[in-house]
């Protein structure tokens, strides 16, 4: 078992004393082996009930809402004899954007004592390596601290104000971390790229009015074979986050260029309430290892106008033959845990509406209206949804189609071979989401070639349902 650790991840007052926090809280998990080992009896106090997570799968978390913001001093695991060998102790404001306040490789069970300085609300134990053959089982998960405290957010960091693209140009390149870039309503034409970090305690915000609209009429110059900041070429991408992370955008507009938003080894950025539409290729890209980052309550549409086999709403990670350039992360994308949270995706999405990309694992995709017009049928984007993915959950989703487009199914799996390592297309949830294929489509949830699959199955649970579908709900046995 681990000793205590003095474990620093933010400055962060004293605590004079400690209370346990955790104790009858709500909490959450990526998954439960039944309803017998559900994740709220981790916290009930009892050493004799445990929350377990389904079998087989390293990537799973369970969380707690402490139910407000606390200044975090210990963190206590009690293992059951399926325990975690590597995992993070995860601090957050919000349950979205994750601050990590310890790690280990080398947990051996047991009961684990960690010591952590940090703040927020919600505590994640988001596990990455299993100890035995077997799931995740916690007697108990307690988290210690004192209630009211935390770090605040930043209230005196500077506010921009710009109103050209030259100006906004100026305040991407020098933006500092708590800074506010704020857009007036308008057109901003040009090159706009940002490889400023800002910090967890600190993030940088660029935020305007639905009027604000930024426009790439590039791209120009020579491009470089793999995609970086080079001078003398302009990407023709509308927003460009390179190397750049905790970032919050909000509000704006981005129309009319290459590609809509894209992050580069840009970890932590949430994107909230942007719109994204008329776009040549993709709508917003997570590439690069831009892992733990959320969009929700956008809109994108209108995408894929001069590339529609690569114009997806949400693109997660990067296929494995562009690994050579987008794989940072030991050869791999991990744009990892990324959420995609009550959207609209559509219509006149050329591509998928979401495409989750081989290598990458440990998202949620919920919430969202998938609207199928106008889908291509190109480079094989007949569906919504095409997870290729592994360890996903796909929920409460409400999906449609209507002519003209090419639709196979609503929601898709695939297994790229050229990842052996990976089990891509593998370990994936959908439950609760509510499909009408417009009479055209086949599935409204096609698992393919389960035998690949065998150690750790997609999952459908009934509770998904499915209209004017040709052939049903889904192409697999339901769970219930």
């Amino acid at each position: 078992m681990l000793p205590i650790t003095a474990v620093t991840a933010s400055t962060q007052p004293g605590v004079a004393s400690e209370s346990l926090l955790s104790r009858g809280k709500t909490a959450t998990a990526s998954s439960t082996e039944s309803s017998a080992f559900a994740a709220k009896l981790a916290v009930d106090g009892s050493t004799t009930t445990r929350w377990a997570s389904r079998e087989g799968r390293d990537s799973e978390w369970i969380q707690v809402d402490l139910g407000s913001s606390a200044n975090l001093s210990r963190v206590k695991l009690n293992w059951e004899a399926a325990y975690g060998k590597a995992y993070r102790v995860q601090a957050s404001a919000n349950g979205t954007s994750w601050t990590t306040l310890h790690s280990t490789t080398s947990s051996d069970g047991g009961v684990d004592e960690i010591a952590v300085s940090g703040s927020g609300r919600y505590v994640r134990i988001a596990a990455t390596k299993r100890g035995t053959a077997y799931g995740y089982s916690l007697w108990e998960l307690e988290v210690y601290g004192s209630v009211g405290g935390g770090t605040p957010p930043p209230t005196g960091g500077s506010v921009v104000d710009v109103s050209t693209g030259a100006q906004l140009q100026g305040a991407l390149a020098n933006a500092q971390p708590g800074q506010t870039i704020r857009l007036a309503a308008g057109q901003y034409h040009g090159d706009f790229l940002t490889q400023k970090a800002g910090t967890a305690a600190a993030p940088i915000t660029l935020t305007g009015p639905s009027t604000a609209v930024l426009i790439n009429d590039g791209p120009t110059g020579t491009a470089p074979a793999c995609p970086a900041p080079t001078a003398g070429w302009d990407s023709g991408y509308g927003l460009w986050l390179f190397g750049a992370p905790y970032w919050k955008l909000t509000g704006f507009t981005v129309q009319d260029s290459k590609k809509g938003i894209v992050l580069d080894n840009s970890q932590h950025v949430t994107i909230d309430g942007v719109s994204v539409h008329h776009t040549d290729e993709e709508g917003v890209h997570f590439r690069r290892s831009s892992a733990d980052g959320v969009i929700k309550n956008s809109k994108i549409a209108d995408a894929g106008l001069v590339q529609p086999g690569y114009g997806e709403g949400v693109y997660l990670g990067s296929a494995g033959s562009n690994w050579s350039c987008h794989g940072n992360s030991g050869g791999v994308d991990k744009s990892d845990r990324v959420q995609v949270l009550d959207n609209q995706l559509g219509p006149n999405i050329a591509a998928e509406a979401i495409d989750v990309k081989e290598g990458t694992t440990g998202g949620v995709i919920r919430g969202n209206t998938f609207n199928g017009r106008g889908i291509s049928g190109e480079n094989s984007a007949d569906s919504w949804v095409d997870v290729k993915g592994f360890g996903y959950v796909i929920e409460n989703n409400t999906g449609s189609f209507s002519s003209p487009g090419t639709f196979a199914n609503g929601y898709e799996t695939h297994n790229p071979s050229s990842t052996p390592s990976f089990p891509n297309g593998c370990g994936n949830v959908w439950r609760t989401n509510a499909s009408d294929l417009g009479g055209v489509g086949a599935y409204a949830v096609f698992i393919s070639s389960t035998s690949k699959c065998a150690a750790d199955p997609n999952v459908v649970h009934a509770s998904n349902t499915v209209r004017n579908a040709r052939t049903g709900l889904t192409n697999v046995p339901v769970t219930p």
